[in-house]
């Protein structure tokens, strides 16, 4: 079964946006199989959005697919699942606030498969900033496509004006400006991100902005934090492409607007869903196959895709001792989890006052990163609030200390709500929920050369999520979403079947007279 162009994911408004053509191949296996005999048997280990994709790639091409997932939900770090209030309301619990940037053309082609024209999602006005010193930033008046991306917002931000521009290190901030996919990398890898900020000499008043928007983004303090990472974050979102950093949120919570129209599809295409079913180890056979053991038992399958979080994948390949060579056992044991993360949720007796934005970053709040008022746009939410004269409130907290005391960071951040929004200081708190986590794949300085990527030492055995190394300008969601499209596509390759199209942010700078000073001045550094 092939699916028609509809299913390919759309460039978006950047012209310069870049497509990535699959290899040539025949249209793909219909249920009897190319030459009569039967079609392929995939394997796909975790039902998150790089399982997803991956699945959803193949058995558009007639693969039979069969997806393990170990929770009972789909949708991996986007799950959600049902609990019920302190008042006898069930509602819909997850690990919070996603933003959908226009960027995210492959996870966007994903949800297209189900809900074509993204009625689920919506978009919010602004991206607003705010620090307790008292200045805020917004970009929603800002234009969407660089160079006046740039322009505009120091035109308009208080925290990054004219003056902070011309006393920049033009040497060092050159490199914003020329970000080239993979070589990003190799230049800026062993570098932190606040160490590269600093020689730039961007402004004290503005590193808000880079360390919310972009450092934190990846819930990594920036000392820690790989610039490359924080260079890919720049081209990505505000200097590489014309998308703009405004973005859309699902209407619903997650579940309902995103997954279950999703497994639907996905079970018109034959897809085999098995949540509640942990893959304990895979082991090579004496054939070219791979066998799949959960608890239940095991299955011989032609490739199997790992799309794991960090834990669950160096977990997997411990359990398994004959998969891959030792030198990449060795890389994905490397790999390491971000700090912890807290996620609050607040059922509140009362309403936000309406003059404040819905969605709100925040620096120096001590550990409040951002604010959600979800009766803003998340319909469950919403009729929440209306039947209770409520509202819905969510507190992100990034990059927690391990040692921190949990209960006092809680208290903390809901302090720290109640400055931003005093109105909260006297509403009754009907019910919380506090979720703590720390699955967050880490990109330390000088980790990229022992990343994974997407093919392994076996040519059956694929690997996909947001840890995986892409050496594309994909970050956060769409990087799952992508290396999950890349680990379909490499087995279809395999086996003589086209591929699908992908879409990227242009993987070098958009203007060439700034791509020449930047290798210019790499070359004086030199």
């Amino acid at each position: 079964m092939s699916r028609s162009m509809s299913s390919v994911p759309r460039r978006g408004r950047d012209r310069r946006a870049e497509v990535l053509m699959p290899a040539p191949g025949h249209a793909g296996f219909n249920r009897y199989g190319r030459s009569g005999g039967p079609a392929p048997r995939a394997a796909v280990v975790g039902g998150g959005i790089a399982g997803l994709a991956t699945a959803t790639a193949l058995a558009e091409r007639g693969v039979r697919v069969t997806l393990h997932e170990s929770r009972p939900v789909l949708g991996g770090r986007l799950a959600g699942w049902r609990t019920e209030l302190a008042d006898g309301t069930t509602v819909t619990m997850s690990r919070g606030f996603h933003a959908f940037f226009r960027q995210y053309y492959n996870l966007r082609g994903l949800l297209r498969r189900a809900d074509p024209a993204l009625s689920a999602l919506r978009p919010l006005p602004d991206y607003p900033l705010r620090h307790s010193n008292g200045l805020a930033d917004s970009f929603a008046g800002v234009p969407r496509t660089p160079p006046w991306s740039v322009l505009g917002f120091v035109a308009l931000s208080p925290s990054f004006g004219w003056r902070d521009l011309t006393a920049m290190s033009p040497g060092a901030a050159l490199p914003l400006l020329d970000v080239r996919v993979p070589d990003v990398y190799a230049r800026f890898d062993t570098v932190s991100a606040w160490d590269f900020l600093r020689a730039v000499n961007f402004p004290e008043a503005a590193h808000h902005l880079a360390f919310e928007v972009f450092s934190r983004s990846f819930f990594a303090d920036p000392r820690e934090l790989s610039a490359a990472e924080l260079l890919l974050m720049f081209h990505i979102y505000f200097l590489g492409s014309s998308e703009g950093l405004l973005f859309d949120v699902p209407d619903e919570p997650f579940p309902q607007a995103l997954w279950e129209p999703l497994a639907r599809y996905l079970d018109r295409l034959g897809v085999r869903v098995l949540t509640d079913t942990a893959v304990t180890a895979v082991r090579p056979t004496a054939g070219a196959e791979l066998r799949v053991e959960t608890e239940g038992g095991s299955a011989e399958y032609d490739a199997v895709v790992l799309a794991l979080d960090v834990a669950g994948l160096r977990r997997l390949v411990a359990a398994s001792p004959r998969l891959g060579d030792a030198e990449w056992r060795a890389g994905v044991d490397a790999q390491r989890s971000a700090p912890p993360f807290l996620v609050s949720r607040l059922w509140l007796d009362r309403p936000v006052d309406a003059g404040r934005p819905g969605f709100l970053g925040t620096s120096g709040f001590d550990g409040l990163d951002n604010v959600s008022v979800l009766d803003r746009w998340e319909g469950e939410a919403a009729r929440w609030a209306r039947r209770t004269g409520g509202s819905v409130v969510e507190l992100h907290g990034y990059a927690v200390g391990e040692r921190a005391d949990r209960r006092r960071v809680e208290g903390t951040l809901l302090d720290r709500l109640h400055a931003l929004y005093p109105e909260t200081a006297a509403a009754r708190i009907v019910d919380a929920r506090h979720e703590w986590r720390s699955d967050c794949p880490l990109f330390p300085v000088a980790g990229h050369a022992t990343r994974p990527s997407v093919d392994t030492p076996h040519p059956a055995l694929k690997l996909a999520g947001d840890l995986v190394r892409a050496d594309l300008p994909v970050a956060l969601m769409e990087r799952a979403a992508t290396t999950g499209f890349l680990a379909a596509n490499s087995l279809l390759r395999r086996w003589g079947v086209r591929g699908h199209p992908l879409w990227t942010v242009p993987r070098k700078g958009r203007s060439p007279v700034l791509r020449g000073l930047a290798a210019l001045a790499a070359g004086h550094r030199g």
